[in-house]
């Protein structure tokens, strides 16, 4: 992607205040894209943007919980009165909660879903009914290879990104009358704070690329862990001219870990 084709755009990023989220922010803002940063943590939210913005890149925080469709709505509509119509979306916004079903509690499943899922919907309603108006605009979601391969303990995770899934592609359909791409970026297992919630001691990225026989659980063959900056490439390009004719497409970045 040429720094030209986002330079002054506006990109809203959920989910910006680390791990994946600000890895794709960086990569915006590197590509002199104006950067509006979402997420429920609202003081690295503003350093990242202090950060960005004294590089000379313009960015803005946004504290939001993408739960509160109302607070969700009032934030996109504040991000174009103050940085200008939205022509990219990123959905990375995400959380864990791990358990067997038989264990997992209604709460944990709720507040997977809620901010998996209804947080991916609740801001692509508010953008996409914006960008179909234009007839300008790219979307992309960020979800999990999970959603397609089975995992143990992370039901409630692997369903809610298979239901972003599903929604980002039904969503490219209809939008794609208005020139308005949608596509998804499945990420395996990347370097980041949630992954690292998931492991118990320094072995913890060796067992994730051999994988696991007892939880039925393959490794990567590329034998490394993805960075964040690997999700955010990918992401980029499917925001970028170079992906103008692809839509409703999942990409996985993964190091062949799904095996498909």
């Amino acid at each position: 992607m040429s720094r030209s084709e986002l330079e002054g755009k506006v990109a809203l990023v959920t989910g910006a205040a680390q791990g994946i989220g600000e890895a794709v922010a960086r990569a915006l803002g590197a590509k002199e894209a104006r950067v509006a940063l979402v997420d429920v943590n609202p003081d690295p939210l503003g350093a990242l943007a202090a950060e960005l913005s004294t590089e000379g890149r313009r960015a803005g925080a946004y504290a939001v919980d993408v739960r509160d469709k109302s607070a969700v709505e009032a934030a996109v509509e504040r991000v174009e009165a103050e940085m200008g119509p939205i022509e990219a979306l990123v959905n990375v916004a995400g959380v864990l909660r791990m358990g067997p079903v038989v264990e997992m509690t209604d709460d944990d499943w709720k507040f997977v879903f809620d901010v998996n899922t209804h947080g991916v919907f609740y801001v692509s309603r508010a953008v996409a009914k914006r960008m179909a108006a234009r007839r300008s605009g790219a979307i992309v979601t960020v979800a999990s290879n999970a959603a397609s391969v089975p995992r143990m303990h992370m039901s409630a995770y692997a369903a809610s990104k298979a239901a972003t899934v599903m929604f980002t592609k039904c969503l490219g359909l209809e939008l794609a009358a208005h020139g308005i791409r949608c596509n998804v970026v499945s990420p395996g297992s990347t370097d980041t704070p949630m992954q690292r919630s998931m492991w118990t001691d320094d072995s913890g990225p060796r067992r994730v690329i051999e994988g696991s026989l007892e939880t039925f659980k393959v490794g990567i063959p590329l034998r490394k862990l993805a960075q964040p900056s690997d999700v955010a490439n990918a992401v980029l390009f499917l925001l970028s001219d170079g992906a103008g004719h692809i839509t409703m497409q999942d990409l996985y970045v993964d190091g062949g870990a799904a095996l498909t």
